[in-house]
């Protein structure tokens, strides 16, 4: 529809569409529904949105919402978005067809009804931020008609919706700690030893299969588990020494010293991929370890303490990330690779009216009386 319009230059168009909820909110920041909002808006086509009421089509009784979009705004509309609550606006139906049990007051179609569409149509032009209504509304606690001014209209900058998802990241903290416990894991079916074997190249491989006094041209013939077990039973020895470090908190002290274990030992072909896999074995991440460097001095990431957060486009990415990050994870940095821009429009969220809960004491009365009445009915069974 939007590719149908008239340039402004012959005019210009302004088309309507209904939806349900989805197309406000569904899909993430950089997702193609949140791009598709974002270039409606950037491109400042949005003019409006309408809450209808719930019950007014035959199929469904979701609610629904009324998109107004021009490439011909007035002047006092530019850069800006109304959102109307019209869920207020409707009239119970005589007879109910299917899901439909409700319909917007019209005097043109029933005399009676009241001029809902000419309201609304008010509303649309008056372009009035808080403009108010008063509504009949049934009491949640009182269950009594009573009458309540409710806002209407609010009016919003384009850039009210949009925001930034950026990708807050921490430090991987791994801690080194050999102990009788994970040295006799190695020795179980399918263990750490047999997966570094299998993950060995064909030349890593052969070197093992002859140390072991394999052929070492038949690496298809290769005894996988029965290499793994001779590794074993060569680096187990040695590995049995490092109980005595107990924890080390900083993962390349850690491996180095492993790494100066063996290798010194009749294992100095092993590769340094595959000792980081040995000892890999022996390492958890723990908040108090030493953070884990990369080549360049710089922490790497622990995917698993990897969060978002959701700035509005209009406040400062820095200020936020220093006011509701940092005073709890200090050692927390945003990654500024995957930041994306969103847009979604939470139109109930910015209508959104609150019911004060029913008083305790009416709660108390009705549990009570619940009790009062299942105990009467135990009775009844067991008598």
């Amino acid at each position: 529809m939007i590719a149908k319009m008239r340039s402004p230059q012959d005019g210009g168009s302004r088309i309507a569409i209904i939806f349900n909820g989805s197309p406000l909110f569904t899909g993430d920041a950089g997702g193609g529904e949140s791009e598709i909002r974002r270039w409606i808006i950037e491109n400042d086509w949005l003019e409006a949105i309408v809450a209808l009421p719930e019950q007014l089509f035959y199929n469904t009784g979701i609610s629904t919402y009324l998109w107004v979009l021009t490439n011909r705004k007035q002047k006092q509309r530019k850069t800006k978005v109304q959102l109307i609550d019209a869920r207020q606006f409707w009239v119970q139906m005589e007879k109910s067809l299917g899901n439909k049990r409700r319909r917007i007051g019209d005097p043109s179609d029933k005399e009676k009804d009241p001029n809902h569409i000419g309201e609304l149509t008010k509303i649309f032009g008056n372009f009035k931020d808080g403009e108010t209504r008063i509504f009949t509304e049934e009491d949640a606690i009182t269950h009594q008609p009573v009458k309540r001014e409710r806002v209407v209209s609010k009016i919003f900058d384009n850039d009210d919706f949009g925001y930034h998802k950026i990708t807050v990241e921490r430090p991987l903290r791994v801690m080194g700690h050999v102990t009788e416990a994970k040295l006799a894991e190695l020795r179980e079916p399918e263990g750490r030893f047999q997966f570094i074997v299998t993950e060995m190249t064909a030349k890593e491989g052969e070197k093992l299969a002859d140390l072991f006094g394999q052929s070492p041209g038949r690496m298809q013939e290769l005894e996988w588990e029965t290499l793994s077990q001779a590794l074993a039973d060569l680096c187990l020895p040695m590995l049995k020494i490092a109980i005595e470090w107990g924890p080390i908190a900083n993962r390349e002290e850690f491996r180095s010293r492993v790494n100066n274990l063996l290798v010194p030992k009749a294992v100095k072909w092993l590769p340094k991929k595959t000792l980081n896999l040995l000892c890999a074995h022996f390492e958890e991440t723990h908040p108090e370890a030493d953070p884990v460097l990369d080549d360049k001095g710089r922490p790497l990431a622990d995917a698993d303490l990897r969060d978002t957060e959701t700035v509005p486009l209009k406040e400062s990415i820095e200020a936020y990330f220093k006011r509701e990050v940092l005073p709890h994870v200090p050692d927390a940095w945003i990654d500024t690779t995957k930041t994306k821009v969103g847009y979604e429009i939470p139109l109930n969220r910015h209508f959104y009216r609150y019911e004060p809960p029913r008083p305790l004491e009416d709660i108390e009365t009705d549990i009570k009386k619940l009790e009062s009445e299942i105990l009467d009915l135990l009775k009844e069974v067991t008598a």
